[in-house]
């Protein structure tokens, strides 16, 4: 399929192939979604594989995040830094809808995506990191501890939320459970949950090059993902622990 019709085709098929937005920030859900849309029609016109738009998110989301740790902070730069991580976050929600349109993903596709996020998530707050330390004129050492932070938050924030959900389907091929009914998501909860978007995150660096505006609204960011992850930590724990009653509710009426 190629020209006009073909993509105009693909974005029709792609809009009753997206996947829940429940749970969602605002950018990733209003904006990135969209965008991600677009390139995924594109991408399905001209004959890409899912992996290859894979390859071409990251090439994307590393090269702002080398220009981040590289390059002495100025304006220029974090518009810049913020275009490249911008195409690398909506070529990375474009893979799995051109997935999707193409019929469903592979295993393997979704190993390569995961691993490219788990990679991004950690190499763009150390990038911070290696900036402050070698371009920042910093009141005080201990600033260099919120990237830090921000590295281990955002690992382990990825690590529970993916962890969370294989257990989930695991429980559910063992004991033949029906997934959940996707809930109506929230415009509420998307605009509460936004400092956790990575989206955001993205977009703050067009800031990158005024310090006293991007280091303290770097550091509300951290603060906003931190207490998301104490709070949700509980609340995902609570959800795989019901996993665990179940099955013993259920030897529990056999006996009786």
């Amino acid at each position: 399929m190629s020209g006009p019709a073909g993509f105009r085709d693909a974005l029709a098929r792609l809009a009753s192939a997206q996947k829940t937005a429940k749970g969602a920030p605002a950018y990733s859900r209003f904006v990135n979604r969209k965008l991600g849309r677009l390139l995924a029609a594109v991408a399905y016109v001209i004959g890409l594989t899912p992996n290859q738009v894979t390859a071409i998110s990251a090439a994307f989301t590393f090269t702002g995040i080398a220009l981040i740790a590289l390059v002495d902070p100025a304006p220029w730069l974090g518009a810049a830094v913020c275009l490249a991580l911008v195409a690398g976050y909506a070529f990375d929600a474009a893979d799995g809808q051109l997935a999707r349109l193409r019929g469903g993903g592979s295993k393997s596709g979704e190993y390569l995506d995961h691993m490219v996020d788990s990679a991004k998530i950690s190499a763009l707050h150390l990038a911070v990191l290696v900036s402050w330390y070698r371009f920042a004129d910093l009141e005080r050492a201990a600033y260099l501890l919120v990237p830090v932070g921000f590295t281990v938050v955002a690992a382990v924030m990825f690590f529970g939320m993916i962890l969370k959900d294989l257990l989930a389907r695991a429980h559910r091929a063992a004991t033949g459970e029906p997934a959940p009914a996707a809930a109506a998501p929230s415009t509420l909860r998307s605009l509460l949950v936004i400092p956790t978007d990575y989206g955001l995150l993205c977009v703050a660096f067009l800031a990158f090059g005024f310090p006293a505006v991007f280091v303290p609204l770097y550091g509300l960011i951290f603060l906003g993902n931190l207490l998301f992850l104490l709070a949700a930590s509980v609340k995902w724990y609570r959800e795989v622990g019901a996993l665990d009653a179940a099955p013993a509710a259920r030897r529990q009426a056999v006996v009786r």
